[in-house]
């Protein structure tokens, strides 16, 4: 039952009208004609029969009544995407079935997800997520407090494997294919001790060799999606970690015949002796100014380049039964010849100057020739510069093509964007906690926020959408409710969709809340 205006020549009359079934059709009956819409507009009836009709509708009582209660509001948004997405990949699952025998007396579950969530919209500590909770609809934590929060990152991180093979094994389809996977590593650094063992100084990522640090190695699929994550101590040099990291993977996982791709960081002929006699296939980077092989023989072999896209081209060299894939990327070629010559001109002026001073700048000295009192810039260095400009070498074991194998590399670009995610996500170190099984789950909180980040990624570009994260992050947050009250009852109202909002919920699979419902379980005002 609905009012619908019908015209009538220059008039327009308000009717009461439903609908009605005649066999197969729907058809509307006119119950009542109110009268012409602008008399009843002019003489304000429209609006007496409206608070009229209030009395037997709550929502629209609420709306029309002056005696209101505003309560708190909070934000809606983040837990309606990402509580879906919780379910949906099966780590809410996951983690309840590994709970199933422990005897908590919290939702260590609830726990965890809060600090996700709270991980993906604001980072920092976990002494933040309890207090950020306040703000924002996370049902089923509101008796979590901040010593719960410590307990469920401990048990996290001693369970941390349970709950990556268990997801692993929930999330199979997507890993079915899996002929490629993609290695790296960061650091991450602490202002503190950095636990019992994990905290070690050693080689810094980030520029920051007086701090302790642990390094973070991640696994990820030729589509993006990772697979788990490797925590160590801060002293142990990377290209030792792949090996180590591989073996887990086949041992955890099942993963017999995967190619391995990894940056130049991890290959040493140790780790590629190790991968051949595992009978595994290999992409690595090749470092070119450090490997003799590369400097004085692959980069000076002649032959003609194949130009894979309008920024890629390759070739391929052998020596001996080595296989190499050189790569130019012909716009960073003048980019780094530009900047070379920038150099030079500058150092011209400074020589003038007699700036002796200049040997000390690691940008400037390898292009210059030290004797005793006289410096000046060693053409030598310069042609040999050269050759590096824009390029980039593999060494591979596989049958695929040398544009395929670039291509496959470039792919790399994945884990560092999963770096870059993963640091913003983990802004604030986690300076509270002393023992390594709760830095290992605090972190591991950040690898399942981007497990569902994926998902997320995966459901919009399925949708042809292509979202940035901060405006679905604001967009998201700009969801709240409020709550209400008129007389004895209490309402949520739900603000407006904002931006992307509609369009994330969408791809999440999530129903909009109506605008106005009922608060159940309040206890009436005196």
């Amino acid at each position: 039952m609905f009012f619908r205006v019908k015209p009538s020549g220059s008039y327009r009359y308000l009717q009461l009208v439903e609908n009605h079934r005649e066999g197969r059709r729907t058809v509307q009956r006119v119950l009542l004609t109110l009268g012409r819409l602008d008399k009843l507009n002019a003489a304000g009836s429209t609006d007496t029969l409206l608070r009229s009709l209030a009395r037997f509708g709550q929502g629209v009582r609420l709306m029309e009544s002056g005696d209101l209660e505003k309560g708190p509001s909070r934000q809606l948004g983040p837990d309606l995407v990402f509580g879906r997405l919780w379910q949906t990949t099966g780590v809410q699952q996951v983690l309840i079935d590994l709970l199933q025998n422990r005897s908590f007396e919290f939702s260590v579950e609830r726990a965890i997800y809060l600090t996700v969530l709270h991980r993906l919209f604001m980072s920092g500590s976990d002494r933040a997520a309890e207090r950020w909770r306040r703000d924002v609809v996370v049902p089923g934590t509101e008796d979590i407090e901040l010593h719960h929060l410590y307990r469920a990152m401990r048990w996290l991180g001693d369970t941390k494997d349970e709950v990556e093979e268990a997801l692993f094994a929930k999330r199979r389809d997507l890993f079915t294919e899996l002929s490629l996977a993609f290695f790296d590593t960061t650091s991450l650094y602490f202002e503190g001790q950095g636990g019992e063992s994990l905290g070690q100084y050693g080689h810094s990522k980030d520029h920051r060799p007086d701090l302790r640090q642990m390094v973070v190695g991640a696994v990820l699929t030729a589509d993006g999606h990772p697979v788990c994550c490797e925590l160590w101590p801060g002293n142990q040099a990377d290209a030792n970690a792949l090996l180590g990291v591989v073996d887990r993977l086949r041992q955890r996982f099942g993963l017999k015949r995967v190619c391995w791709v990894a940056d130049r960081g991890m290959i040493s002929q140790d780790t590629i002796q190790g991968l051949e006699a595992r009978g595994l296939e290999y992409i690595l980077g090749a470092r070119m100014r450090r490997q003799r092989e590369v400097t004085d023989t692959v980069l000076k072999r002649a032959g003609r380049y194949q130009e894979v896209a309008d920024n890629l081209r390759v070739k391929e060299v052998r020596v001996d039964d080595r296989r190499y894939v050189v790569c130019l990327n012909p716009e960073e070629a003048n980019k780094d010849a530009q900047e070379r010559e920038s150099i030079i001109k500058s150092l011209e002026d400074k020589l003038k100057q007699g700036a002796r001073q200049l040997v000390g700048n690691r940008g400037y000295r390898r292009y210059l020739h030290v004797d005793r009192d006289a410096v000046t810039i060693d053409t030598k260095k310069m042609a040999a510069e050269a050759r590096y400009d824009g390029k980039f070498v593999l060494r591979t074991n596989t049958s695929l093509s040398a544009a395929e194998v670039a291509v496959q590399y470039k792919q790399l670009l994945l884990v560092e964007q999963f770096f870059r995610a993963t640091k913003s996500l983990l802004d604030t170190r986690p300076i509270f906690h002393q023992w390594d099984a709760t830095i290992r789950g605090h972190v591991f909180c950040s690898f399942l926020a981007l497990v569902l980040l994926d998902e997320l990624k995966q459901r919009l570009t399925s949708r042809g959408l292509k979202l940035e994260w901060d405006v679905i992050c604001q967009d998201l947050q700009a969801l709240d409710e409020a709550e209400v009250r008129e007389g004895d009852n209490w309402y949520l109202l739900r603000g407006p969709l904002q931006g992307v909002a509609g369009k994330v919920l969408q791809a999440a699979g999530v129903a909009i809340p109506p605008p106005v419902r009922p608060l159940e379980n309040v206890v009436p005002r005196p």
